[in-house]
């Protein structure tokens, strides 16, 4: 994290925590969502989305605990395990 913001890796922590909570209570309700077989049988492609947005708000929270830690935003960004998040972010990084 920069030296001239001593509160930006505080406030990375924080808010990969929110993010963590979020993807709990996503998680949260798509296992009871599942639970209905009714629901799960018609819905099935789209509860799968579920599964995504857990995996996305996971994955970027990690990303903001590697940048607190003082990972370069490269390094930080080549942590991401799901390769369509990464590519993005890459891409974001590029158009800066």
């Amino acid at each position: 994290m920069d030296n001239h913001d001593h509160h930006a890796a505080d406030l990375c922590r924080a808010i990969a925590e929110e993010m963590r909570q979020v993807g709990a209570l996503v998680e949260e309700l798509a296992n009871v969502l599942v639970a209905d077989d009714d629901i799960a049988l018609r819905h099935l492609d789209r509860l799968q989305a579920f599964d995504l947005v857990i995996q996305r708000t996971g994955e970027s929270a990690q990303l903001l605990d590697r940048l607190a830690a003082g990972a370069h935003s490269h390094e930080a960004v080549e942590g991401v395990r799901l390769e369509c998040v990464q590519q993005r972010l890459r891409d974001a990084m590029k158009a800066a």
